[in-house]
């Protein structure tokens, strides 16, 4: 899939003209001080304040305009030219100065200089790369030593299901890139949108191995049986801000998060 990006620019085109006018990012709540950030990311998180912040897979920027507003100096990238072109009118709305680079994860380093003390990613990125050890390359490269990787994402038994949680479909390790034609999003099932796009699974030992080869402490690591937002179908709201798949309940794990160090 030499052109998986391509494909995957247009899908999250797409996905964006239609997530920024959401509920989903309710963006008239963002603009009067909400913070899009759940509490997994924020405990993991900690304090920010005067740290230089690097946002790889930021979408159009409400979770790195969100570390701004605590007090980081932020950069966040996305692949997406119409997600950073939004990034950067919110960050001249909100006033935080947060910088927003259009690039490729494994290009970046062809597109920003310098190391970062915190390098944060969260909730559906790694599907959309193929390589992990390259990925780990580029967290490395522009880690400060002494600095951490906070990252949180979607647990890989979620992506084993087929789209209605009733049938495992999917290969729990990596194998050929899965080739999907969707309608909708995430935010809006019947959105009038369609699009290709191309992804791969990554089990847990694949993504802490890769940082482990760089040379990266696992500081934290941690398994919960929900996922703070209602992104999946047949979701339901058991507590306050955690959602499960209703015929599953809490029998999986739904995210993982974990932290590394650079010595």
């Amino acid at each position: 899939m030499e052109d998986y990006l391509q494909i995957n620019k247009d899908c999250w085109n797409k996905r964006t003209e239609v997530h920024v006018k959401s509920e989903f990012y309710d963006m008239e709540g963002f603009m009067s001080g909400q913070s899009s950030l759940k509490s997994i990311e924020l405990d993991l998180l900690g304090d920010v304040k005067g740290k230089t912040v690097l946002h790889l897979q930021c979408h159009f920027g409400q979770d790195s305009i969100s570390i701004a507003r605590m007090g980081a100096r932020v950069t966040g990238i996305d692949l997406s030219d119409k997600a950073i072109d939004i990034a950067r009118e919110l960050s001249l709305k909100t006033k935080t100065g947060s910088r927003f680079i259009c690039s490729d994860v494994y290009d970046l380093p062809n597109n920003l200089k310098g190391q970062f003390d915190v390098i944060f990613t969260s909730y559906g990125v790694i599907g959309w790369l193929p390589d992990m050890d390259k990925w780990a390359s580029v967290i490395n490269h522009f880690l400060k030593p002494g600095g951490k990787l906070v990252f949180v994402e979607f647990h890989p038994v979620v992506w084993m299901f087929d789209n209605a949680f009733e049938n495992i479909t999917y290969s729990y390790f990596k194998a050929e890139p899965i080739v999907e034609t969707s309608t909708g999003t995430y935010t809006n099932e019947n959105a009038p949108i369609s699009y290709q796009e191309v992804s791969w699974n990554h089990g847990m030992a694949e993504v802490i191995g890769s940082l482990l080869k760089q040379g990266l402490q696992i500081t934290h690591l941690s398994e919960y049986d929900y996922s703070p937002y209602p992104c999946f179908k047949g979701m339901e709201e058991q507590e306050r801000g955690k959602y499960y798949i209703k015929n599953l309940g809490n029998r999986i794990p739904m995210v993982y998060a974990l932290t590394a160090e650079k010595k």
